[in-house]
């Protein structure tokens, strides 16, 4: 069957994941990795909470001040989470341009947090004045659905959301566990490589090459 949708994951496909120079970033703030373990999926504890919406910013920033013995800033934590972001290849942001031409909806499926949302959402996204959703038609975050990826609620949230045919559909997320819960939905898949270029192996699977 044709794809007629595509859902994106953001770290290591929309945008190269930096996971070092976020830890570096937030141990310059006193964060160390024993206060706040970053992995390069899946969060746990503080961070997770916030991903998962359990939390909000404010409460997300007093708990590392409180553990850190520091009293940072807002800005000071959002410097620190935009460690993650490695760059936004230009190719990506062609083929959003081009398959929306084509008439493919493109959404965003991500475990993200406020922080860099308020970045992807701004005119700092791509460097020329446009935010990600200048390129997608609607973005799923998990701290607003209150749900992580591999739960499978959250993938069958978004099919039920946009009356989306898994068969018809391509779910491109570089995290192993999040292509075997949407392959387990009926979804297509494809897993790129964080730092590496997918958009011709997506062009094939489309049959638009």
């Amino acid at each position: 069957m044709k794809i007629k949708t595509i859902i994106y994951d953001y770290g290591g496909v929309i945008m190269t994941s930096h996971q070092e120079e976020a830890v570096r970033r937030f141990s310059k703030l006193g964060i160390v990795p024993e206060l706040m373990p970053l992995d390069k999926y899946n969060q746990q504890g503080v961070f997770q909470a916030l991903e998962e919406g359990n939390i909000t910013i404010d409460e997300f920033r007093d708990e590392l001040n409180r553990r850190c013995g520091r009293n940072h800033s807002h800005d000071d934590y959002r410097w620190a989470c935009l460690g993650y972001v490695g760059n936004i290849p230009k190719r990506n942001l062609q083929l959003f341009r081009l398959l929306r031409k084509k008439g493919y909806r493109q959404l965003l499926l991500s475990n993200t947090n406020p922080y860099m949302m308020s970045w992807a959402m701004s005119p700092e996204f791509d460097g020329e004045g446009r935010a990600l959703s200048d390129y997608l038609d609607t973005c799923y975050c998990s701290y607003e659905l209150r749900m992580l990826k591999p739960n499978p609620a959250i993938f069958q949230y978004v099919i039920d959301h946009e009356q989306i045919t898994p068969e018809t559909t391509l779910f491109v997320d570089d995290n192993g566990s999040n292509i075997r819960v949407a392959r387990n939905l009926g979804l297509q898949t494809l897993q790129p490589i964080n730092g590496e270029d997918w958009t011709i192996d997506l062009l094939s699977l489309l049959g638009e090459r």
